[in-house]
């Protein structure tokens, strides 16, 4: 009979990952990465926004921290901590942050 072996990867603190985010900055840190999924994690400086864009794959984004407006294709909705959003692939968004904002962004890669 074989034995079956479980691994898993475990982050005690998020935000020690991106440390103090400078003015006028984004910062973007790979958490994990495997051949199904991507995870990263974003701080925004307030005011700073990535513009419209879309993904090839699907996505989740969660809100950790702050306030953003975040539109998904012609939705806008405001974002706070708790937020949790499946994004369909090829949808556009984009994110504004009104105040110092981190967000974890989950894809879903295509296995080839």
């Amino acid at each position: 009979m074989s034995e079956q072996r479980y691994s898993h990867t475990a982050v005690e603190d998020l935000s020690a990952l991106v440390g103090e985010v400078s003015e006028a900055s984004i910062v973007s840190r790979t958490v994990y990465k495997d051949e199904n999924v991507r995870v990263i994690l974003f701080a925004f400086a307030p005011g700073e926004k990535l513009s419209e864009h879309t993904s090839s794959y699907p996505a989740m984004l969660q809100f950790l921290k702050g306030e953003a407006a975040l539109t998904l294709g012609q939705d806008v909705l405001e974002a706070r901590p708790g937020t949790w959003v499946h994004m369909a692939a090829n949808l556009p968004h984009s994110v504004e942050a009104r105040s110092e904002v981190q967000m974890l962004l989950t894809m879903l890669v295509d296995r080839p």
